[in-house]
């Protein structure tokens, strides 16, 4: 069993969750002695005639005290004789649903309160709901204020009906039902005397006793890349944090998505070099060549990690303007931002009966199932399979807020791999969006590439060097300059494949690995391209410079390019 033990308090507006955690903090004598003492010189002030209000050792904002709600997660450190626990404790008023899904993305288990006077509520659903997206697999019910009905076991009863009702429709794996209230401290953690006929345990026997097993075994070392370390000209290093699995110097590992291999040279934690590292630690890895890595790639020892454009996901919506489709966003996954559409929304979820209704359109809090495509492929993943890489957040591309959270529950498993066009030769390889088409959708005012190519190409294999969006000519050299790699074509034929560091200028017309045109014209320009290349740290200066999109492409209107 897990001695850290990490858990959400939610449920609907004034049901007390601030009140539970503070009473628990309370009576388990978790308090500093000024803490207890602010307490109690803060609850005269307060709306119960004097007596401790334990919702004010959480709700620390003047607003929050002012209206009497939570309105910002607070988050709260605690340890026990039998385990260590993070808590936090979240808004419960509709307003806030956002906050509250932050404070359910870190969660293992969900303390989901209900007045007992009003029974379960509309806010009490979607919480529930919510959770289970983010995948809280372990729910408490706690059935808060059994003081104001009395203590009668009949409304229990009533309410544990429809919590047991609830658990079918989310399909809810593992609940545990409490009587109690958390103004008089019944069933916190001492058993109450005035429920005699509940025959369970308290709060803080059940949270300390849990044991959280994860079913979900995250398939081999991955890391998504957080920054680029390159304190000086003999060392680049990746940082981030290790999500699954374990790396040792030597290992071989890919760069994902662009599928480049190389072996680990060093590994730092913190600033102390080491042999190995395993899931959770944040480290620095330095590989033994240089390989094209950015911030969002991802380093992976295995090949098998989808890579994709285009997914279905399970979408909380939470910006105060409605979701229209067709509009852009920005997406992140793990560490990648990168635009995204909103293609369709397949249903929404109907809060109190779970059925699917048609929509058109999400406001403010709406669950739903929605459509969604990237303008790259990206390394991703289903959310019960790797969560890191299957859950992700929207972001307004004018406001710059979160629009929405979501997971990845299915993509098509035929964009996996290969999905950009790849050059293989005799001891080398590329990949290129040159056969890319570039379509612009009037609707939403975005440009996304759509990928008709997929092939594998190799020395003698024709090439298409006319579609939609391009026409290239019949000779022409390929530098795909994030490989290092060049591809001769001649008389729409592949003639060659080759390292960039074995290549001598041809005088046949330049085109990079997008399919731009290169303004080289003399073997003179061509040394100075390198050179600028080579040199360059802003790569928008290189392309302003010497890069033409319109030398060999145009953009074509076409309302359904985000099929792919």
């Amino acid at each position: 069993m897990s001695r850290l033990l990490k858990f959400i308090t939610c449920g609907s507006v004034d049901d007390g969750k601030s009140t539970l955690i503070g009473h628990l903090l309370y009576d388990t004598k978790l308090l500093y002695a000024d803490q207890q003492q602010a307490l109690e010189l803060d609850s005269k002030l307060g709306s119960r005639e004097g007596e401790a209000d334990y919702s004010l050792l959480l709700d620390g904002l003047m607003a929050e005290r002012e209206q009497g709600i939570t309105i910002d997660v607070a988050y709260r450190y605690f340890t026990t004789d039998a385990r260590s626990f993070i808590v936090a404790d979240t808004p419960g008023h509709e307003e806030y649903t956002r906050n509250m899904a932050v404070g359910a993305s870190f969660a293992d288990l969900a303390v989901i309160l209900i007045d007992a006077s009003q029974g379960v509520l509309v806010q009490t659903r979607r919480h529930a709901r919510i959770c289970a997206m983010m995948g809280i697999r372990y729910f408490v019910f706690a059935v808060n204020k059994m003081d104001l009905v009395g203590y009668k076991q009949e409304t229990f009863d009533r309410i544990q009906a429809d919590i047991l009702m609830l658990k079918a429709e989310i399909a809810l794996e593992n609940i545990y039902i409490i009587p109690l209230s958390a103004t008089e401290g019944d069933n916190i953690t001492h058993k109450s005397k005035d429920m005699e006929w509940y025959a369970g345990t308290t709060l803080i026997d059940y949270l300390e006793q849990i044991d959280i097993i994860s079913d979900t075994s995250e398939k081999g070392f991955y890391m998504p890349v957080q920054r680029v370390c390159r304190p000086n000209h003999t060392f680049r290093g990746f940082q981030g944090q290790i999500e699954a699995g374990r790396i040792q110097v030597g290992d071989e590992i890919r760069s994902l998505p662009g599928g480049r291999k190389a072996l680990v040279k060093q590994i730092y934690l913190t600033d102390q070099q080491v042999e190995e590292a395993i899931s959770g630690q944040p480290v620095t890895i330095q590989l033994d060549r240089e390989v094209d890595v950015s911030r969002g790639c991802v380093l992976a020892d295995r090949a098998d990690l989808p890579i994709g454009k285009s997914f279905t996901a399970s979408l909380l919506w939470m910006d105060d303007l409605p979701l229209i489709t067709g509009k852009d966003y920005l997406i992140k996954i793990g560490t990648k931002i990168l635009p995204c559409v909103i293609t369709s929304i397949s249903y929404k979820t109907d809060v109190n009966t779970g059925g699917k209704i048609p929509a058109s359109q999400l406001v403010k809090n709406e669950i739903a199932a929605c459509d969604i495509v990237l303008a790259e492929f990206t390394a991703l993943d289903l959310f019960h399979s790797r969560k890191t890489l299957g859950e992700f957040i929207l972001i307004d591309r004018v406001s710059n807020m979160t629009a929405a959270c979501g997971v990845i529950t299915t993509f098509d498993n035929q964009k996996e791999h290969n999905a950009k066009s790849c050059f293989c030769g005799r001891d080398i390889s590329a990949q290129s969006d040159i056969f890319e088409e570039f379509y612009y959708n009037l609707e939403s005012s975005s440009i996304i590439g759509y990928h008709s190519d997929k092939e594998t190409y190799r020395v003698g294999d024709s090439v298409p060097v006319k579609g939609e969006s391009y026409h290239y000519p019949d000779t022409f050299d390929i530098m795909i300059l994030k490989d290092e790699v060049v591809v001769l074509v001649r008389d729409k034929r592949i003639a060659a494949i080759s390292s960039l560091n074995d290549y001598s200028y041809t005088e046949a017309p330049l085109i990079n690995g997008q399919g731009f045109g290169i303004r080289v014209k003399s073997g003179e320009e061509f040394a100075e391209f390198i050179r600028c290349y080579q040199t360059s740290k802003d790569s928008t200066e290189l392309y302003n410079q010497w890069i033409s999109f319109e030398a060999y492409r145009q953009v074509i209107f076409n309302s359904n390019f985000w099929i792919i």
